[in-house]
């Protein structure tokens, strides 16, 4: 993946000047990748430290974090540890992590009760300190620790100082929008006060902490180039642990301020290299402004390890192999190369299409690629130099993780169709593979991975090759591993893919649709598989077979749809095609299918269409699924007998009216087959017909209207006509259109349906037609035009 050094948005942390985590931590999402499971099959979590996580191939800022919003807590683990283990006996840890940070969580709203009062705390027993006279902190905290002991009095003292300085260096701003300007603490007193007490004190630990507070407090002083002048005149003794290299970032970032661009990225450099909790920010906080920049900055180095450092931040922005290939050649053991490693095969996997689909055109279905073509058309998108590269230094066996370059070179080996050198590669990374369960899975997801890529033609001998490995991949590992990093999910849909074709190449549809698993769309996930009857019904013969063959028991048991899918989608063709009997006998064999009730009465027919009122309107009673089918059967049945054809007539149209599109019983059709949505235009085009269309209650509203004895009834019976009409006209005006925003305007604003024109001219009388005056706005129009 090519990268410009500066293709980031603008974020600079406390170490560059301006911290704005807050700027941007409402926008933060870390929990989903897109450069993650579902489109790779190599866990940089396996090859390279922790500390290098956040700067794995993303599809965002930072992988796995979004942003970085620790600008805050970035040490408080350590700051914690480090005065816990220099109180010991003298302080609880629990005290110490008190005075030292109070309550962790940031906090939106306050109660009295549960303030955290340690600064205040802190700034009394200061008081105390100095005047010598109790107060109500130091006659609290007095029970608890020995205040005249000399560690516990210079503790409070220091962060009695260290407090001060907190005032411009927390962040607080968590839901700006805005830049949020740096503060600066002006009190040169105060700073100077601090020097001198690290000046004066002979404790080694107390003066590492004041050296560090010095460097703070002038950082974030009106004069920082005191801070690099007091920085250079005491460096030489001071120890190289986490605060000299948070100083040295501190230096770095008043350099970047300075516009002395190549010293402030060699300088991050220094940083990133030897303090890796600061690597995500330093990485972050390296901007060459151009090659010159970059150029100098190399020449300032003092030895490899440092051009190593160099490169590999050079490497996250712009070129990984030639990251690579410079820092291999530096330092052939520097652990920057691992996670530049994961980076540049997790970038050539974003240019592989598993989808055994090739783009058809414009409005042109995709076409359907053979597994043969497939592994073609991806075998020529690895990079000849990246697989020589991985290559050379996997022959070499000299970095620091040799089974990192083994299995890159094994995986790509079957991305090239060259399988036995691939199985060559993985035994070797065996004799230096961690004894890690991520490790572990990685080789043998890899291994599988490989293995599959063998068979162009499925036979009893080569399926038995992948059998385990399947039964790993989509059961146990579901069902046990319960970490995050391991990325198994697109091995899991690729191979499902894999094995569609190889079905499909076979003309076995049913295994092809078993493993393929036919889907409308993303959202909808309607199946057309089921649009032809031998499929459905091949389907059925396969799913009820008793003797399958282990891969047929596999993909029997990943195919998300079950015999009780299959047999509701059945009734509810059948009951949509008006054949009852067929449709009860289906829906018994739904298993608790047949016991979901509807949300509305699905016998009411109300003059406004409004499922969520019906939904709401009291119900006297609530019919499942199988009741409403048994209880039209029972009103056809009485109507076969010409018994009380009116009430049955009208009650068959509201029932069949309102499992349609437009009616209160939307949750019939709504299946996994079928699919779902708010509009028609969800569906595939031979459901959306079927939920359309109002055909079968027109003709028992028609019944109904032929068998009223009163105008009352027969104006019911022609306005639900006219909502008929209205439908059709509808369903007509945009049959071809396949989605609502593409539909043309005809200008055409009313239209008065037959049933309307009826209504007015032969029922003006009725109560009925004042009601349908008083609910339907449309109607009401046309009566008023």
């Amino acid at each position: 993946m090519k990268r410009i050094f500066l293709n980031k948005l603008f974020l600079v942390s406390s170490v560059v000047l301006l911290s704005v985590s807050g700027i941007i931590y409402a926008c933060a999402d870390g929990d989903w990748d897109y450069f993650g499971a579902y489109n790779s099959n190599f866990t940089p979590e396996t090859f390279a430290d922790k500390s290098y996580s956040p700067l794995f191939l993303s599809g965002g800022i930072f992988y796995g974090i979004g942003f970085d919003t620790q600008h805050n807590s970035r040490f408080n683990e350590n700051i914690k540890s480090d005065w816990s283990t220099y109180l010991k006996g003298k302080v609880d840890t629990t005290t110490v992590n008190y005075f030292l940070i109070g309550k962790e969580s940031t906090r939106y709203y306050s109660d009295d009760k549960d303030v955290i009062r340690n600064k205040e705390e802190i700034a009394d027993l200061h008081v105390y300190y100095k005047t010598k006279k109790n107060n109500a902190s130091s006659l609290k905290w007095g029970k608890k620790i020995n205040l005249k002991e000399e560690k516990v009095k210079s503790f409070i003292e220091f962060l009695y100082l260290a407090q001060k300085i907190e005032t411009v260096s927390i962040n607080k701003d968590y839901w700006s929008y805005e830049p949020v300007v740096a503060k600066t603490f002006n009190d040169p007193k105060m700073i100077q006060s601090i020097e001198n007490v690290y000046n004066m004190t002979s404790d080694s630990f107390l003066k590492n902490r004041y050296w560090f507070l010095t460097m703070k407090a002038r950082f974030y002083s009106n004069n920082k180039q005191k801070a690099i002048e007091f920085f250079n005149k005491t460096e030489s003794s001071v120890p190289k642990n986490v605060l000299y290299y948070r100083a040295l970032a501190y230096v770095a970032g008043i350099n970047y301020q300075q516009k002395k661009y190549a010293t402030s990225n060699y300088l991050y450099a220094k940083v990133f290299d030897k303090c890796p909790e600061l690597r995500v920010v330093t990485a972050y906080s390296f901007k060459p402004k151009n090659e010159t920049d970059w150029n100098k900055a190399l020449t300032m180095a003092k030895d490899n390890k440092e051009k190593a450092a160099l490169w590999a931040i050079h490497g996250y922005y712009k070129d990984e192999k030639q990251a690579i290939e410079k820092i291999y050649e530096l330092d052939p053991k520097s652990e920057h190369l691992n996670y530049l490693a994961t980076r540049l095969v997790n970038g050539l996997e974003q240019s592989l299409n598993n989808s055994f689909q090739q783009d058809g055109g414009e409005d042109q279905p995709r076409k359907k690629l053979t597994v043969v073509e497939s592994k073609a058309e991806n075998q020529i998108k690895v990079d000849k130099k990246a697989l020589d590269l991985i290559a050379k230094i996997s022959a070499a066996g000299n970095t620091d993780r040799p089974y990192l370059w083994d299995l890159s070179l094994g995986y790509l080996q079957t991305l090239k169709e060259d399988y036995a050198s691939a199985d060559k590669n993985f035994d070797k990374a065996v004799k230096t593979l961690p004894k890690t369960d991520l490790a572990g899975m990685q080789l043998r997801l890899l291994r599988f991975v490989n293995n599959l890529s063998k068979i162009d033609k499925l036979t009893d001998k080569n399926e038995k090759t992948i059998l385990a490995d399947l039964n790993w991949l989509y059961y146990e590992l579901p069902k046990n591993y319960k970490g995050e990093e391991f990325r198994y999910q697109n091995a899991s849909s690729w191979s499902r893919s894999y094995l569609s074709t190889l079905y499909r190449e076979k003309g076995n549809a049913v295994m092809a649709e078993i493993f393929g698993e036919s889907r409308y769309s993303y959202w909808n996930d309607g199946n057309s598989f089921y649009d032809d009857e031998k499929n459905l019904s091949g389907i059925k013969t396969f799913l009820s077979k008793q003797d399958k063959s282990e891969i047929e028991k596999i993909g029997a048991g990943i195919y998300s749809l079950k015999l009780k899918d299959i047999n509701n989608f059945q009734a509810v063709q059948a009951t949509f095609k008006n054949k009852i009997p067929e449709a009860i006998v289906f829906m018994q064999q739904t298993d608790s299918v047949q016991y979901s009730k509807f949300l509305g009465n699905p016998f009411n027919g109300n003059i406004k269409d409004c499922h969520d009122c019906d939904h709401a309107a009291y119900q006297k009673k609530k019919y499942t699924q199988l009741d409403f089918l048994n209880t039209i059967k029972a009103m056809q049945d009485k109507l076969a007998q010409k018994e009380d054809v009116y009430t049955n007539s009208l009650l068959l149209g509201n029932a069949f009216y309102n499992i349609t599109h437009f009616g209160n019983g939307r949750t019939f059709y709504e299946i996994s087959i079928i699919g779902y949505g708010s509009s028609p235009y969800s569906f595939r085009d031979s459901m959306k017909k079927m939920i359309t269309n109002c055909d079968l209650p027109k003709m028992y509203y028609q019944k109904a209207f032929e068998a009223a004895s009163t105008k009352e009834q027969k104006a019911k019976c022609i306005y639900l006509i006219s909502k008929c009409e209205r439908n059709e006209y509808y369903n007509n005006k945009y049959n071809n259109v396949k989605n609502w925003w593409t539909a043309e305007d005809d200008k055409i604003n009313f239209i008065a349906w037959n049933g309307f024109k009826i209504l007015k001219k032969e029922y003006a009388d009725t109560k009925y037609y004042q009601d349908v005056i008083a609910e339907c706005g449309y109607f009401n129009t046309y009566i008023n035009r």
